[in-house]
C-alpha cells in the first residue's frame, strides 16, 4: 500500500489536552493576561506560535509572546509524568502497520516532549518517522507539519488522524482526508464541519475502519506539489 497514515499525537494518541490548557492558563496568568481556560481547550490543536495571538490577540502575542511560550514550557514540563497514553493507542499503531499504512507520527510538540510520547507508546519501533516543532516554521491549521510528515513517509497517498479541527483544517489544504477522534474535547459535527470524512468516539472504533479508510486515502487527489 503506498499510503501514509499521519497521525496526530497530543490530544489523539496521548491524553494532553487538558494538561496543555492548564498550562497556558498558567502561563498566561504569570503575565498578567486572564484567558478563560474554555477558550484556550478551543485552541489546543495549533501550535505555539499560533495560538497566543488566537486566544489573546496580536498585542499580547507583541508584547508577551514568547515569555507566555517559555512559560508553559515550564508548566507543561512539569506536568508531563501524568501524561499517559489513550487506550488503543498502541494497538492502532500496530493494526496500521499491518494493514499496510506507512505510520507517521505529526507532532508539533516540544522535541524532549514527543520524545517522551515516543517512549509511552513505543513509537520509535512501530513508526516510520514523526516531527516536532523543531522541523517546521508553522504549526496548524498551516498545513506544513502534516506535509514535512507526509514528505517523510514517501508515499503518494495520505491520510489524516487527528483530535481537533485545526488538523482537519491543516489536511484540507492539503488535499488529503482526515477523519477525526473525539478525545480532545471536539463535537461530531464541528469535526466534520471542518472536513472530517469520519468522527470516532476512540481509538479502538478507528482501528476497526483502517480498511475503509485506506480505500478513502486511495480514492483522494492530494495538492502535493
Amino acid at each position: 500500500m503506498d499510503t501514509a497514515l499521519i497521525l496526530d499525537v497530543d490530544g489523539t494518541l496521548v491524553d494532553t489536552t487538558y494538561h496543555h490548557a492548564l498550562a497556558w492558563y498558567r502561563a498566561f496568568r504569570e503575565v498578567g493576561v486572564a484567558v478563560p481556560v474554555w477558550r484556550l481547550h478551543r485552541a489546543i490543536g495549533m501550535g505555539g506560535d499560533q495560538l497566543v495571538a488566537a486566544v489573546a490577540g496580536d498585542e499580547v502575542e507583541r508584547s508577551h509572546g514568547d515569555r507566555v511560550r517559555e512559560l508553559w514550557k515550564a508548566e507543561a514540563d512539569r506536568l508531563m509524568p501524568e501524561i499517559r497514553p489513550f487506550d488503543g493507542a498502541v494497538e492502532l499503531l500496530d493494526a496500521a502497520g499491518a494493514e499496510g499504512f506507512r505510520v507517521v507520527l505529526a507532532s508539533s510538540g516540544k522535541p524532549d516532549h514527543v520524545d517522551h510520547y515516543l517512549d509511552l507508546i513505543g513509537g520509535r519501533e512501530r513508526a516510520s518517522a514523526w516531527t516536532s516543532s523543531a522541523d517546521v516554521s508553522a504549526t496548524k491549521p498551516h498545513p506544513e507539519l502534516l506535509e514535512a510528515a507526509w514528505e517523510r513517509a514517501g508515499t503518494t497517498h495520505a491520510l489524516a488522524v487527528g483530535d481537533s479541527v485545526w488538523d482537519c483544517d491543516a489536511a484540507g489544504k492539503l488535499g488529503i482526508p482526515a477523519v477525526g477522534v473525539r478525545t480532545g474535547g471536539f463535537g461530531v459535527d464541528e469535526l466534520t464541519e471542518h472536513g472530517a470524512r469520519a468522527v470516532y468516539e476512540d481509538l479502538h472504533e478507528l482501528r476497526r475502519d483502517l480498511g475503509r479508510l485506506a480505500r478513502l486515502a486511495a480514492e483522494a487527489r492530494p495538492n502535493r506539489t
